[in-house]
């Protein structure tokens, strides 16, 4: 029976199975140490100079007995460095080839695209596992949170007939001879959901087809969304949306302290209430504090996200911010105008560190409004009548927002570049391999 390495250190003076791969060997003349891992730790054994005939990351069964180590070897940054396994035998399970790098060096000392070629190889690095590790907590946090609010979970389609939110480009599927889209968002899914079970939340992979190669963007990402009903204000959905992130924090704080260490990094610092600002009163102060004119702007370019950041740390103590009050033609035709100013929405940003975390608001439950918004916004009613149903029969006042998680675990970590945080990441330039150039005017 096969034993956890973890376990190992309360089998003192027992004779136990492990298997797993050859972290590393080190031979000594007639001893030979070799560290062996599974999923749940690292273990020393020693044995013969047979040990040192083995490859790095060959896959091992290893029966050997366990025994407490001189107090002068421990390792305490083992979990099991105060014992050692005495191999009694070996048995190789599958043969490793040379390695291309050495993926037991403390940092990966390799640029991102020899990573990502090798990115089989790069997930046994403790660094590149602990980023899926968090991002992990990231998106089962996000449902426990909802879900001690009494959402429902559900599974958007990926595959959609129309595009009627505009923004970014799409990617056109030819499905059975008819023309479909990859969906960018599962914002119109969630919405008539809320027709019926009052509150909704979905993990889902979105698509974005835009020509650009960033350190912040990638085509396919996860994306955290969350739609609620019977609102009476748009503010009830950003405290919900600064709930959730919270709690999100929270859990990674507490489950991933090993995971943050091995990057340095810290929690985003947040007080008891995350600031929130309009757009053009961010605008404004932007402009007094650097000088730069961004005040007819109708969104942020990433230096003004730097900089709300920046102001509001120096003010609030808050490494999060809330932006509010878009210019309501820039934004898709679903969201809510302002009642006092409604030539700006009910929608806002959440900015964390100087790059946008989630985007949300308050959406239009009038019939009414809502196509006359679909004709001022040139949508054409059949592509989405699907999602008109819900509103001729009784729709509720809601809104929602939608978290990216690639973004928040990148951010969290203070990762150079979003596609470290992605397990098989998707752009222009990659589809697991790099893909041949095609000649294109990319944003770079």
């Amino acid at each position: 029976m096969r034993t956890l390495i973890a376990d190992t250190p309360t089998h003192i003076g027992e004779t136990v199975t492990i298997k797993g791969w050859v972290n590393s060997i080190r031979a000594h003349g007639q001893i030979a140490f070799t560290d062996i891992r599974d999923r749940s730790g690292t273990l020393q054994v020693v044995g013969d100079k047979k040990l040192a005939s083995l490859n790095v990351e060959d896959v091992v069964e290893v029966i050997g007995q366990i025994n407490a180590r001189d107090e002068k070897y421990f390792n305490p940054k083992m979990i099991t460095g105060k014992v050692e396994m005495a191999v009694t035998d070996v048995n190789i399970l599958a043969v490793s080839q040379d390695m291309p790098f050495d993926i037991h060096q403390p940092d990966l000392n390799v640029t991102l695209p020899v990573l990502l070629d090798n990115r089989t190889l790069s997930f046994r690095h403790p660094k590149v596992k602990a980023i899926f590790k968090v991002q992990e907590v990231v998106i089962d946090s996000f449902r426990q949170a909802l879900k001690a609010k009494d959402f429902m979970e559900f599974q958007s389609p990926s595959i959609i007939p129309s595009v009627p939110e505009g923004g970014a480009e799409v990617f056109k599927v030819d499905y059975f001879g008819h023309q479909t889209f990859l969906s960018q968002s599962p914002q119109l899914y969630k919405s008539l959901l809320v027709s019926a079970f009052e509150r909704v939340f979905s993990v889902n992979k979105i698509f974005r087809a835009e020509p650009s190669v960033t350190t912040r963007h990638l085509t396919e990402v996860v994306s955290l969304d969350a739609e609620m009903g019977l609102i009476e204000s748009w503010t009830e959905v950003r405290d919900m949306a600064e709930y959730v992130i919270k709690f999100v924090l929270d859990q990674v704080k507490e489950k991933c302290a090993a995971e943050l260490a091995l990057f340095n990094a810290t929690i985003p610092t947040v007080p008891e209430n995350i600031p929130s600002i309009k757009l053009r009163d961010a605008q404004q102060l932007i402009f007094e504090r650097t000088g730069r004119d961004c005040q007819n702007e109708k969104d942020f370019s990433p230096d003004d996200e730097r900089e709300i950041c920046k102001w509001s740390m120096e003010k609030y103590g808050s490494e999060l911010v809330f932006v509010s009050h878009f210019p309501t033609k820039s934004r898709p035709f679903y969201t809510y105008p302002d009642d006092e100013t409604p030539e700006f929405n009910q929608g806002f940003d959440l900015i964390g560190r100087g790059v946008e975390w989630l985007t949300g608001g308050r959406r239009i439950n009038d019939y009414q409004t809502i196509m006359d918004h679909v004709k001022q916004w040139g949508i054409d009613p059949a592509s989405i009548d699907l999602y008109l149903q819900a509103f001729r029969y009784g729709m509720p006042p809601l809104g929602g927002f939608a978290f990216g998680a690639e973004r928040i675990t990148m951010q969290v970590l203070n990762l150079a570049n979003i596609r470290e945080a992605s397990l098989f990441p998707r752009d222009m330039e990659r589809v697991d391999k790099r893909l041949p150039k095609i000649e294109k005017k990319v944003k770079k």
